[in-house]
């Protein structure tokens, strides 16, 4: 599969290098895709990966991770070229700044906002709700960390469950795009508890059934 990162940072690089090693072509988006930085990047990732500017990133990929800071997101779709059919995978959080909170609440998400942005697209809300440390590995104590992922359209999501099931998650549908509006307090609650609760990046979410 042709996978495009939009936001090459900590969660883009993560996921990014774990696909092009399984197999997949992996185009890392960047302002300056010549800098030592991205090169390496690339190199890391093995032969499978290469970096690019965004737009040539986006035409080059059926499928993209879009892994930006929240404030330079609309930015970077407004410049990214035509996502007329691709599959965006929204990483992202609407955080507000020294993580104090989310810019969006329950009337609407950074999942919708993305989709409107990216018009044409086919927007799936994923890799949200964990820290990138536990997507380069996400079995925790002999258990498969717990992923949910929504969006509007049922094959985008099918692509997107194989993507993290492959990764080793356990990936589950947790319904239409809105259902962001749920998932990103819930990201929100990991960055909390990890961040200023004393839990330390390395724990996941499980889901239990009787």
């Amino acid at each position: 599969m042709k996978i495009g990162i939009i936001g090459a940072g900590n969660v883009g690089g993560t996921l990014g290098t774990r696909w092009a090693r399984a197999g997949h072509q992996v185009v890392f988006g960047s302002r300056n895709p010549q800098s030592d930085e991205m090169r390496a990047l690339a190199a890391d990732a093995g032969p499978a990966a290469s970096a690019a500017t965004v737009p040539e990133t986006v035409a080059a990929s059926d499928v993209l991770l879009l892994a930006t800071p929240w404030p330079a997101t609309k930015a970077v779709l407004a410049g990214a070229g035509s996502l007329e059919g691709k599959i965006v995978i929204d990483a992202t959080n609407p955080l507000l700044p020294q993580l104090a909170g989310l810019e969006a609440g329950t009337s609407t998400s950074g999942g919708e906002m993305v989709a409107e942005w990216a018009q044409g697209s086919k927007v799936v809300k994923a890799f949200n709700t964990v820290g990138y440390n536990i997507m380069a590995d996400p079995s925790v104590s002999g258990e498969k960390a717990l992923l949910f992922y929504c969006g509007d359209d049922g094959p985008a999501k099918q692509i997107v469950h194989g993507l993290a099931e492959e990764l080793g998650f356990d990936a589950r549908d947790a319904g239409p795009l809105k259902q962001a509006r749920l998932l990103e307090p819930f990201a929100l609650l990991w960055i909390s508890l990890a961040f200023h609760r004393g839990y330390g990046r390395d724990f996941a979410f499980r889901l239990v059934s009787r």
